[in-house]
């Protein structure tokens, strides 16, 4: 009997499949990849972030201690605290102070409370409440510059507003130098600020009232509450953090006024409208004293973070 040539060839070794990498290792891999594309994704973003808010901000911490001017032939020398002792003795600074609190105290509660009135008003459904909701955001896209210019014009002694004054009180009232009398140049600049940032708090009250559910509403109507019950027991509870992000923002644009006073009063009449970011500008560039500009940035860098550090503790979650 012939055997078959087939079945005296060997039989090729077995081998065996590659182990797959484990489940733990995978999730791992995975989240390796998405760190890298993340961080990829934010570098360009913290590059300009480091290049231009980080390294001026130690630089003008350092700035702060020196006697470093603008421009100047003379070497830059180190002073320690002269230019804090000399800011703590200016009466200017104190006024600068004592205004934007003054601004911030009346702005805060004036603005997030109208913000929010408007909210109120477009949340709901009805014919044409998009329209409305282009008209109160309007201002906001406009350039503070330019809304500064347009106020600044209508605040004239023969400006608008006096106009309209004379109009409707059949010429009993002719109305102020709004902007050339201390007493009021700063609620006319408080008025224009209110008018133009409302509409920007309006949608985040908006965005705050739109989360919360409508079954609470109508467990309300069928408990039979008020439109106030329900406001206060509904709507004002579910607006916790929304308040806590509202007043934050305002409360630092408040500190932060600078645009209005440049253009309409350049901090008069008689420092009536100074701030602190005006006189930072004001020493730093027209005084050229920039390590004078830097201690007062720095003043003003650590007052917002305590306000914000207060206000912080004041609206955290209780337990």
């Amino acid at each position: 009997m012939t055997t078959s040539p087939l079945a005296t060839r060997p039989r090729p070794a077995a081998t065996t499949p590659a182990p797959l990498p484990s489940a733990p290792h995978r999730r791992r891999a995975g989240f390796l990849r998405e760190q890298i594309s993340g961080w990829g994704m934010i570098a360009p973003a913290a590059l300009l972030l480091l290049l231009f808010v980080f390294l001026p901000a130690v630089l003008g911490f350092g700035l702060a201690f020196t006697n470093a001017r603008l421009i100047s032939p003379r070497p830059v020398e180190f002073v320690g605290t002269d230019n804090f002792a000399r800011l703590f003795a200016d009466p200017t600074f104190w006024r600068a102070l004592l205004n934007v609190t003054y601004f911030a105290v009346v702005v805060v509660p004036v603005q997030s409370a109208l913000a929010l009135a408007m909210a109120l008003l477009i949340n709901k459904k009805f014919r044409g409440v998009n329209f409305f909701r282009t008209v109160y955001f309007l201002p906001v896209v406009t350039s503070m510059v330019v809304v500064s210019l347009l106020w600044l014009f209508m605040y004239r002694k023969d400006g608008l507003i006096n106009e309209l004054l004379s109009t409707f009180s059949f010429g009993l009232i002719q109305g102020a130098d709004w902007l050339n009398d201390p007493a009021t140049a700063m609620p006319a600049i408080i008025a224009l600020s209110i008018w133009q940032a409302a509409g920007f708090h309006m949608i985040i009250w908006l965005a705050g009232l739109q989360s919360i559910s409508g079954e609470l509403y109508e467990a309300a109507q069928l408990d039979g509450a008020s439109r106030w019950h329900q406001f206060r027991y509904v709507t004002w509870p579910g607006l916790k953090h929304t308040r806590s992000l509202v007043l934050v923002t305002i409360t630092i644009q408040a500190l932060g006024l600078f645009d209005q006073v440049s253009v309409m009063t350049q901090g008069g009449p008689l420092d009536s409208t100074t701030t602190i970011i005006y006189e930072a500008v004001r020493s730093g560039f027209k005084q050229q004293e920039t390590s004078y500009a830097s201690a007062i940035s720095l003043v003003f860098f650590v007052l917002v973070l305590l306000i914000s550090a207060v206000q912080r503790y004041l609206t955290r979650e209780k337990d």
